[in-house]
């Protein structure tokens, strides 16, 4: 997975909501693509509680779809 595959999941038109993976296993939800801003040495992700998740892409490991009961809109 590499920052222009996310770009494309974000702005390619059509959003589903998803989730990534990193490499230590933790999975962190973008229900909307306004809960994700990448840049080009770091993505970071605001959670539920509105905390901001700064993640190295490097670290990322997958991406894969939510279902509309885990999370999607």
């Amino acid at each position: 997975m590499n920052v222009q595959e996310l770009k494309k999941r974000v702005s390619g038109g059509g959003f589903r909501p998803f989730a990534i993976r990193t490499t230590d296993g933790q999975e962190f939800e973008v229900p909307h693509p306004e809960f994700i801003l990448i840049g080009k040495y770091t993505i970071a992700i605001r959670d539920k509680q509105g905390f901001i998740n700064n993640i190295d892409p490097l670290h990322i490991v997958s991406a894969r779809e939510l279902s509309r009961r885990n999370g999607g809109a």
